[in-house]
């Protein structure tokens, strides 16, 4: 029985999880992070919803990397003078770090991968964050 009221779930965009909470989501690995032999294992990847994956260049995902790092939103001049957020690039609230401890790789979890996550999620470094989430695998890279 919880396992029908699990699949029925309707998987929500990595923009509308709520800060705290057990959540069902659904989207593209953005990228992945391997940790040296001599660190703790753990395997990271970086969620993002399908059109935040399409409408990005290089360029951009490259400065959201920076913008993420720093936690800082940067904001460009308008042509009135005011300033505006930059658009095109994940937000850190457009993004889901999602964290497999005890694990160095998963296999057929790497960037392009879209992935179906059930699991608790919680702010961490202002990033929803979701450890040792059930997974699975709704396309491989080939199919991109």
């Amino acid at each position: 029985m919880a396992d029908a009221r699990r699949d029925s779930a309707v998987p929500l965009a990595v923009r509308a999880l709520p800060d705290r909470g057990r959540v069902v989501c659904r989207g593209f690995i953005e990228s992945v992070t391997y940790v040296p032999a001599v660190r703790v294992a753990a395997f990271t990847a970086i969620l993002v919803d399908h059109d935040a994956r399409a409408g990005t260049k290089k360029s951009a995902a490259a400065a959201a990397r920076a913008d993420l790092a720093t936690g800082v939103v940067p904001a460009v001049s308008s042509p009135k003078g005011r300033a505006s957020v930059r658009s095109g690039i994940p937000r850190p609230k457009d993004r889901l770090r999602v964290i497999w401890l005890g694990r160095r790789r998963i296999r057929g979890v790497d960037a392009g991968t879209e992935l179906r996550l059930e699991g608790m999620v919680t702010l961490r470094d202002g990033l929803p964050t979701m450890f040792n989430p059930r997974y699975e695998i709704l396309s491989g890279q080939e199919d991109l």
